[in-house]
């Protein structure tokens, strides 16, 4: 495809007026002001007027299948949420329920501009499988909960963990990465959470966990062990000696910052979820200033109900500041940034998340011609504070389209909404 005449945000995130851009086997191949000699050598046309064409967004945090919950669990405390209504609901889950809850997700996170997400949950199979017919990119990782203090060999998650690193990382062209899990702090043990780190360092591989995402997770971690935080104590039985996507960090305290700082760790910022379940709100500058990789995440559908994260950069941009009482903080390229490449590298993708000649073609285009968008006085403000998921027309990923103008080529959209209701339907009459 050749993109002409379409405003865009280069390398840097800044904003280029009128430039023409080439993709061919997936990646992005020209650049420039005015059209290729060798425009005829692309496929399509597409003609970019009225349209600004941005990275494509990754979510560093989700759940995907929980879509089957949306609006199931609702106004209630963290804890009280998970024991008495999300974990008994996702007992009744099936393999095959995954796979269409997870169909729905892919959908709704094409629609918003989004391609790929680090996704902690279950039914891995039916996961990829589900990201394969869509056409689009998953960080996996199957999660479990480790109560009972043994090795993780003991487990039958470590051979399971061995069959899908060795079936699925790298598979689908790439686009299938996998991490390994610990769920958080209160639903581990130091045991098993150290020989999962020594088994992800040995398969170099990441770690995605929930880390200080409520005060009172935050304090008890400090009551169980010795006065440590959960991001002292899981560098302190190796944990953080792979790289780590630490999701909420809401209750982090400024040592914690220095750690996840000094090991490269990446925070995923949940603010939708974050707010909607009480949680608090992440010191954002302070992770920024410190060098830290912040990336965005919708979490899961019962916590924040929707997978449109043009929804949580807004909300990055202003409630941090309103929390901090500083205007200030957190710019519009900061933003930007998070939810694009912070995502990407975040993911183990360093050829993603930046419009950049010789990058992985995961784009989307906005159409810029309605009334919040007018006037472009800074188009990086207005995708943070007028633009709206709503705004995408296309998303496009490797190279391929997978969202365009309401259709999304892979997935029978209405055929994936009756299976998720009655699903969801189904799994109530149960409980």
């Amino acid at each position: 495809m050749l993109f002409t005449d379409i405003d865009i945000l280069d390398e840097n995130l800044d904003y280029q007026a009128h430039q023409w851009v080439g993709v061919k086997d997936g990646t992005i191949d020209y650049i420039g002001d005015a059209a290729p000699e060798n425009a005829a050598d692309y496929g399509e046309t597409y003609d970019g007027r009225g349209r600004l064409l941005m990275p494509a967004l990754y979510n560093a945090h989700t759940h995907l299948p929980m879509t089957l919950l949306r609006g199931y669990a609702e106004n209630v405390p963290l804890q009280e949420w998970l024991n008495n209504l999300v974990w008994p609901f996702e007992g009744k889950m099936t393999p095959e329920d995954n796979y269409w809850a997870t169909k729905l997700a892919l959908a709704e996170m094409a629609r918003y501009g989004s391609v790929s997400a680090s996704d902690m949950y279950y039914a891995t199979d039916e996961r990829v499988q589900a990201v394969g017919e869509a056409h689009m990119k998953m960080n996996v990782c199957e999660s479990v909960l480790y109560f009972e203090p043994k090795p993780f060999a003991e487990y039958p998650m470590c051979e399971k963990m061995e069959r899908i690193v060795k079936q699925y990382h790298g598979a689908q062209d790439g686009r299938i990465r996998v991490d390994y899990n610990i769920h958080a702090e209160y639903t581990s043990n130091p045991i098993t959470c150290t020989d999962i780190g020594k088994v992800a360092k040995a398969a170099g591989l990441p770690i995605h966990i929930h880390i200080s995402e409520t005060k009172s997770e935050h304090e008890e971690c400090k009551g169980r062990h010795d006065g440590l935080t959960p991001v002292q104590y899981f560098e302190s039985i190796g944990v953080f000696d792979v790289p780590v996507i630490a999701a909420h960090c809401v209750w982090v305290d400024d040592k914690d910052i220095e750690i996840l700082a000094k090991r490269g760790a990446t925070v995923a910022l949940n603010p939708a979820s974050n707010m909607k379940l009480a949680s608090g709100f992440a010191p954002v500058q302070k992770l920024l200033d410190a060098g830290v990789n912040v990336a965005l995440g919708t979490d899961g559908m019962a916590s924040n109900n929707n997978h449109d994260l043009f929804q949580d950069m807004y909300l990055m941009g202003t409630i941090y500041k309103g929390h901090e009482l500083d205007p200030a903080i957190i710019s519009p390229k900061q933003v930007i940034a998070a939810a694009t490449r912070g995502g990407a590298l975040a993911q183990g993708r360093e050829d993603c998340g930046l419009v950049k000649v010789g990058m992985k073609a995961d784009l989307t285009v906005l159409d810029t011609t309605g009334a919040s968008w007018c006037p472009m006085t800074n188009p990086e403000v207005n995708i943070v504070f007028s633009g709206h998921g709503s705004d995408v027309v296309l998303t496009m990923c490797d190279g391929e389209v997978v969202y365009r103008d309401g259709e999304c080529p892979g997935i029978d959209l209405e055929q994936v909404k009756a299976e998720v209701s009655a699903r969801t339907k189904r799994i109530i009459s149960e409980l």
